[in-house]
């Protein structure tokens, strides 16, 4: 069950930061420019290379890339077992404790 929970999460942690990234390209202009100048240094930089250094940058953006979608996904986590973890904190009238909650929490 465990794993299925796992797949569950990072499925739905796929969704919510892609729809994230949807709101921000359509919202937010600072994001919007420093993605466009983003890009607009790795093309530069990208034709100013040889043919084989070209295919290191390209690596090393892939590998950036990645790292940055498991940073996104476990900081999502984080974020999501901090606020459960509030969420048992507040107190509540005539509700007793759930050990289930702990479970989410961890």
């Amino acid at each position: 069950m465990h794993n299925s929970l796992e797949f569950l999460l990072d499925s739905l942690i796929r969704n919510r930061i892609e729809s994230l990234y949807i709101e921000l390209i359509k919202n937010n202009s600072s994001y919007n420019q420093f993605s466009s100048e983003r890009n607009l240094y790795f093309k530069q930089l990208h034709e100013l290379l040889s043919e084989d250094i070209q295919k290191t940058l390209f690596l090393f953006d892939d590998a950036d890339l990645s790292v940055q979608a498991i940073l996104e996904s476990e900081i999502y986590l984080q974020g999501f077992k901090d606020a459960l973890h509030l969420h048992n904190e507040i107190p509540r009238p005539n509700q007793g404790h759930s050990p289930m909650r702990e479970y989410y929490v961890r």
